[in-house]
């Protein structure tokens, strides 16, 4: 059985799609991760990771750190934009902020649209613009993200450490990131008791 294993085809790429860490991954930066990949070509791999949250800051003290918001504004900030998470993106660049988000916003020259509906700005416009309650209707908020080598992932999948799927705006947006790992098996048909490191192999 598969579960949805990439090909090895070099002209197969998995961009806009979920990455799902095996059982057996030992790298403590993605055990039990779930990465929307926002980009994966012959030159490498990036994406975010959307289920591990950054426990030690709100999104509203990260407002106020860059100046976005008065730490009075902050105080009074709605409650949607104020419980935003803050998501670990991952272990690259882990005080650069990402937005994934829905396509009803974008930034000239700075917003990257994958091919699924699903956007990706990281400038500090849409960090105003979400303070502001003229943001995207749906987004997440990410410090840092994924990196992969050209090659590296593809072998990494090679090598049951993950898994792949559609991804989702019901999974990226309105899963609590605590429910996506086990989300993202069941939409592949996967199940954490039943998997084993062997997994996907025919």
């Amino acid at each position: 059985m598969h579960f949805g294993h990439a090909e090895t085809d070099s002209d197969q790429y998995l961009d806009g799609q979920l990455l799902v860490a095996m059982p057996g991954m030992v790298d403590d930066n993605f055990a039990r991760t779930v990465v929307y990949l926002c980009a994966h070509s012959e030159d490498g791999a990036m994406g975010i990771v959307i289920n591990k949250q950054a426990t030690e800051i709100e999104f509203a003290d990260l407002l106020v750190q860059l100046n976005i918001v008065g730490e009075e504004e902050a105080a009074h900030l709605p409650v949607e934009i104020a419980n935003i998470d803050v998501l670990r993106g991952g272990p690259v660049e882990g005080g650069r902020g990402f937005v994934l988000h829905t396509p009803d916003f974008s930034v000239d020259n700075s917003t990257l649209s994958m091919n699924n509906g699903i956007c990706l700005t990281a400038t500090i416009d849409i960090l105003r613009a979400i303070a502001g309650g003229t943001g995207p209707s749906r987004k997440l908020f990410a410090l840092g993200y994924a990196g992969w080598a050209p090659g590296q992932l593809e072998n990494e999948i090679q090598a049951n450490g993950w898994l792949h799927c559609p991804a989702t705006a019901t999974l990226l947006f309105e899963t609590a990131p605590e429910h996506k790992y086990d989300m993202a098996l069941r939409s592949i048909g996967a199940d954490i008791a039943t998997l084993s490191v062997q997994a996907g192999h025919a």
